[in-house]
């Protein structure tokens, strides 16, 4: 699996990339601006990237920005968000526009290296995991808005469990329900939802995040 490290930080870009080598990764690039990570990206098309959110010369969003401009010219361009940080704005449109593996979790909630590489294999093939915070930030960000309003206390709890790449038997067993009982609460939400039928699994969080950004 090919990879590229966007961290502003020396020893933490540098330390990932170790850790991942010693998983059998090779790292196309590890840079440390926004700029140097659109043209990394571009060049080298990855399997996945690794992107802080704040990176320089501003320091605000602009890692998220550069993963954005580089799906536009590279669509599909699966990428891992790895900050402190929950940015708003610019998460909701990497998250909604569909175009392939997404994933964002929070530097001080990833435990093991077995766990760092799992999710990053998982957004490689074209899944998406997200950390429950940053699940749980941004639907109480949208939670006035009238697609989010039509769902049960239920739903909302099935929904935010789907965000994060749970399957219907994991959520069952989170909720203490059955499976039979969490497939129609889907069937419920994605109805409520406006949300065409699909085959592809990853439809399950991509679509239900797509909405967020509506």
């Amino acid at each position: 699996m090919r990879v590229v490290i966007a961290e502003d930080l020396f020893l933490l870009r540098e330390g990932i990339a170790r850790l991942l080598q010693a998983h059998g990764c090779v790292i196309a690039a590890a840079v440390g601006d926004g700029p140097a990570l659109v043209q990394a990206l571009i060049r080298e098309r990855p399997d996945v990237a690794i992107v802080d959110v704040r990176l320089p010369p501003g320091f605000t969003d602009e890692g998220l920005r550069a993963a954005l401009e580089a799906r536009r010219q590279v669509p599909g361009l699966p990428v891992l968000v790895l900050s402190q940080y929950v940015e708003q704005l610019y998460a909701r449109e990497l998250l909604a526009d569909r175009a392939g593996g997404v994933g964002y979790l929070l530097k001080d909630r990833v435990f093991t290296d077995n766990q760092f590489v799992d999710v990053l294999h998982t957004v490689a093939g074209g899944g998406t995991v997200m950390d429950p915070e940053v699940v749980a930030t941004l639907l109480v960000r949208r939670s006035s808005d009238a697609p989010l309003a039509r769902l049960t206390e239920r739903e909302r709890d099935v929904l935010a469990l789907m965000a994060e790449g749970r399957s219907n038997n994991a959520i069952a067993q989170r909720l203490f329900v059955s499976e039979k009982a969490i497939s129609k609460h889907c069937t419920s939400i994605f109805a409520k939802l406006d949300l065409p039928p699909s085959e592809s699994d990853n439809r399950r969080v991509l679509a239900v995040l797509a909405y967020l950004n509506s």
